[in-house]
C-alpha cells in the first residue's frame, strides 16, 4: 500500500515527465507517435520510480521504449530542473510498457468473437484438459 507521500511524488513524477517526453517527441519533429505515462509508483525509500508507458502505435513501442531507456540520465535531469523546488533528491527512474489496454482488448475480442467461452462451454473444455 502506497503511502499518501508516496502518491504525492508519483504525481508530481508523472506530470512532468508527461511535459518532458512529449515536448521532446514535438521538439524532434516526430509526427504519429503518442506517448503517455499511465502509472507512476515510487518505493517507500523514494529512492525508485517505476514508469508505465502506453506508447502509441503499438507497432513503434519497443524501439521508443529502449530510446527512452538509452536516455534515462537526461531525462532524469530534466525531471530533476522542474522539480527542484518540491523534492530535495530525484528518484531513479525504470521504464516499462504498459500492457493493460492490450489485456482488456483481448478480453474484449474474446468475448465478441467465436471463441467466446461464455457461450460455447466446449472451450472451457479444451482449456482445462491442454
Amino acid at each position: 500500500m502506497e503511502t499518501n507521500r508516496q502518491k504525492k511524488i508519483g504525481g508530481v513524477i508523472q506530470k512532468d515527465l508527461v511535459d518532458i517526453l512529449q515536448g521532446e517527441v514535438r521538439k524532434n519533429g516526430i509526427t504519429n507517435l503518442v506517448i503517455s505515462v499511465s502509472k507512476v509508483s515510487v518505493t517507500t525509500d523514494l529512492s525508485v520510480a517505476t514508469v508505465y508507458l502506453s506508447i502509441f502505435p503499438q507497432e513503434k513501442a519497443k524501439e521508443t521504449l529502449e530510446a527512452i531507456k538509452t536516455n534515462t540520465t537526461l531525462i532524469k535531469h530534466d525531471l530533476s530542473q522542474r522539480v527542484r523546488l518540491q523534492l530535495r533528491r530525484v528518484p531513479n527512474l525504470v521504464f516499462f510498457i504498459d500492457d493493460s489496454l492490450d489485456y482488456i482488448e483481448k478480453i474484449d475480442n474474446a468475448l465478441a468473437g467465436k471463441e467466446n467461452p461464455i457461450e460455447n462451454r466446449d472451450l472451457l473444455e479444451k482449456r482445462r484438459k491442454s
